[in-house]
């Protein structure tokens, strides 16, 4: 709670006014906004401030010490600035609290790999951008990260923010979609040998690290099957729902239900948001009537039927995707207005679908799995 007083010509309301200017390092919002600043009092001379401690390591609590006494006294050289920082024996990291200013956390699943999980992730990302969504992507697939190189990141390195003492990576951006992945840290010819707390710890950090802005939109690019990163995702993050990936060949399907049945396992309960079959079929140039469907056809509706949710949309053998994606440039090609008509379609009934979610079951919280 921000308590009002006033000091003669100085008013509390523009010392509020001056410290929302100013960001939350574990949040990346306002100050003001974040509750990170308890309580404002103004008494005299003296201005006395109560910061919420639970949160904050030894280095981000001396960042904020001094920059909140440099930018009161800069502005107002006559009040003694007085930081006291508090702590709640019942506080507890709420659900707001994690990645606030991120509006809806979309996971990209599949049961098994060679699905085009990723190639989805990143058109549906472009496709949201383009339709005026803020977006982002994080890679989460930790042992084989794709997006640096669908996106031409491969030498791209993370900036690094030190506001509070702390570093934090700010995701660079491809055509106003930040984006964040282990490839973007590490060589590419590096080998990744992670047990389950160190990948937990990776995920972690690209969450509470990382200097995501405001989006509308993060869709996090999930390994395939079911494991720790999948685990460690649902019980960090509030997930809005998860879109399931699948051919349309039985194999695919098999392994699909199986992670679809993490998420939907009672401790979990994570919306299903709708399912998208991709390489359901192929049309050549020269016979733009003809469809042949080269990996079966039905596994979408199949899986889709399964889950109780929606077959968001097919998307077809499209030569200008994989050239796009072994190339780095997922918004160009001759066949990219095809695509972008595809991937648009899919996005307008993902919107739909999970405008129903919301409705039905309310605000998407952390899971808590008891042990």
């Amino acid at each position: 709670m921000v308590l009002f007083k006033r000091n003669m010509d100085i008013t509390i309301e523009e010392i509020r006014e001056l410290l929302a200017t100013l960001r939350d390092p574990k949040s990346g919002q306002s100050m003001i906004d974040s509750g990170i600043i308890q309580s404002l009092e103004l008494e005299g001379s003296e201005l006395n401030i109560s910061i919420l401690a639970n949160r904050l390591d030894a280095t981000e609590k001396s960042g904020i010490n001094e920059r909140i006494a440099v930018l009161v006294q800069s502005s107002y050289p006559e009040l003694n600035v007085n930081l006291h920082m508090v702590s709640k024996a019942d506080f507890v990291e709420s659900d707001d609290k994690v990645l606030p200013t991120v509006k809806h956390i979309i996971a990209v699943a599949s049961g098994k790999g060679g699905v085009g999980k990723s190639t989805v992730s990143v058109n549906l990302a472009f496709a949201l951008n383009r339709l005026g969504y803020k977006t982002g992507i994080l890679d989460a697939d930790v042992y084989g990260p794709s997006i640096p190189t669908m996106l031409g990141l491969r030498s791209v390195r993370p900036d690094i923010d030190n506001t509070y003492g702390k570093p934090k990576l700010v995701p660079p951006e491809v055509s106003g979609v930040a984006a964040m992945s282990i490839g973007m840290i590490v060589d590419p010819e590096q080998a990744l040998v992670l047990r389950g707390p160190r990948l937990a710890g990776i995920i972690k950090q690209f969450i509470e690290d990382c200097l995501w802005g405001d989006l509308d939109f993060l869709i996090v690019d999930l390994p395939p099957g079911t494991g720790d990163v999948q685990l460690t995702l649902v019980q960090s993050v509030p997930l809005s729902g998860v879109v399931m990936v699948t051919t349309p060949q039985e194999v695919a399907v098999v392994d699909a239900v199986r992670a679809m049945n993490m998420f939907r396992m009672q401790q979990i309960d994570v919306s299903i948001i709708g399912v998208v079959e991709n390489m359901s079929w192929f049309t050549p140039l020269e016979l733009p009537d003809n469809k042949y469907f080269i990996f079966g056809q039905g596994g979408g509706e199949k899986l889709a039927r399964l889950s109780q949710a929606p077959l968001l949309g097919q998307v077809p053998l499209i030569m200008g995707l994989r050239e796009n994606a072994d190339a780095g440039t997922p918004q160009s090609g001759p066949e990219q207005s095809k695509i972008n008509v595809i991937f648009e379609d899919i996005v307008k009934n993902l919107i739909l679908q999970l405008d129903k979610i919301l409705t039905v079951k309310g605000k998407s919280k952390i899971v808590r799995v008891q042990h």
